[in-house]
């Protein structure tokens, strides 16, 4: 199975998550790919959309190999194991959250555009993304959910491997996914469509959500 594109992907996706649509919910995607899944899901499910911000923290030399991820809030989540194994410095480590955390107040400034933050007390946070292939940056974003005051997090996306949902056992209340697929690599082997989501585009989608919510 493929998906055409992300906004496809979350259609499908949001097809399996009706039984929210009667809570206090907000959809909170994942930049960037996850913004434009959660689009489709935020209106399917009459909910607000918001971005939800967090890094990945990339191995010193080797950058698309996570070993962790930080968010909003201070929050922090290593992968020790392989800290340990390929030998990085807490020196190197420091060094590259340094650089993220300066992202991440840039992401906050120039994706929402002087808009405050959708409130997510007393609230669901259904955290969406376009696909789980490690999963550091889904896991980082649960405990930002629930320290912004979320009293549930689900975490949802259109594909990933078929171990994910233990990667969330310790902090998430529910993982949907709605294709796991033998063999699982890389999430974009199952869109056909995987190109990155330019920063336009997550801007014009979180701006055109609130605008539907504030029309009712």
């Amino acid at each position: 199975m493929k998906y055409h594109h992300r906004s496809q992907a979350g259609r499908v996706l949001a097809g399996l998550l009706g039984h929210l649509k009667d809570r206090p919910l907000v959809v909170l995607g994942l930049p960037r790919g996850g913004v434009e899944v959660g689009y489709e899901v935020a209106a399917a499910l009459d909910a607000p959309l918001e971005v939800l911000l967090v890094r990945k923290l990339g191995v010193p030399f080797q950058p698309e190999l996570a070993m962790g991820a930080i968010g909003e809030g201070g929050v922090r989540i290593l992968d020790r194991e392989r800290i340990k194994r390929l030998g990085i410095p807490s020196s190197a480590i420091e060094q590259v959250e340094q650089q993220e955390r300066q992202e991440l107040a840039r992401q906050a400034e120039h994706f929402r555009r002087g808009h405050e933050a959708v409130g997510l007390k007393g609230r669901t946070a259904l955290i969406v993304d376009d696909g789980i292939a490690t999963g550091s940056t889904a896991q980082a974003a649960c405990p930002i959910a629930y320290n912004l005051g979320a009293d549930q997090v689900i975490v949802a996306v259109p594909v990933g491997p078929r171990d994910a949902y233990d990667k969330f056992s310790d902090v998430a209340d529910q993982v949907v996914i709605a294709h796991t697929p033998k063999g699982f690599a890389a999430i974009g082997m199952f869109y056909r469509d995987f190109s990155p989501t330019p920063d336009k585009v997550v801007i014009d989608l979180l701006n055109r959500r609130r605008e539907e919510v504030s029309k009712g």
